[in-house]
């Protein structure tokens, strides 16, 4: 059930999207209220599961992690033993950034980060040893256009 959110709450996880580490001043200012006002709100929104853990969006080229691939994995496999060892395999796999089952003709899509494609390629062998995969289809991402963490409010 989705949470009741006014108008403020909205202008507050907007101001916390575009920078979580704003003061509560900084953003009580922004949304119109005051300091104590807007921290219950994020309190009340962490409590109820809108608000999640804060992170840091780090830079990945500035890291050498220069690759990103988009695997798309179909599998012949639908039985609970061979999910279970595959969602091991990717929790287990730092290089997995996302992970979605979809429907359709592909069972799976990942999002990977690597170094370069040497290693993907260890990436790819590791999995195909741990998993049973009936096709891999590898796509290099040749440039990010668009990248957010804000979800439309």
């Amino acid at each position: 059930m989705p949470a009741r959110l006014d108008e403020i709450d909205r202008k507050i996880l907007a101001e916390l999207q575009a920078d979580a580490g704003q003061s509560l001043d900084t953003i009580a200012a922004k949304v119109g209220s005051s300091k104590t006002p807007v921290w219950n709100r994020i309190r009340k929104m962490r409590e109820a599961g809108v608000i999640g853990p804060q992170t840091v969006i780090v830079d990945a080229e500035s890291l050498g992690i220069e690759a990103c691939f988009f695997v798309l994995i179909r599998t012949s496999e639908h039985e609970a033993d061979w999910q279970q060892t595959f969602l091991r395999a990717l929790k287990a796999r730092p290089e997995v950034m996302e992970a979605h089952r979809l429907a359709g003709e592909i069972d799976y899509i990942l999002k990977v980060r690597v170094k370069n494609a040497r290693a993907y390629d260890v990436f790819y062998q590791t999995l195909i040893s741990e998993v049973k995969i009936f096709n891999v289809t590898a796509l290099l991402s040749m440039e990010e256009i668009k990248f957010t963490t804000a979800l439309p409010l």
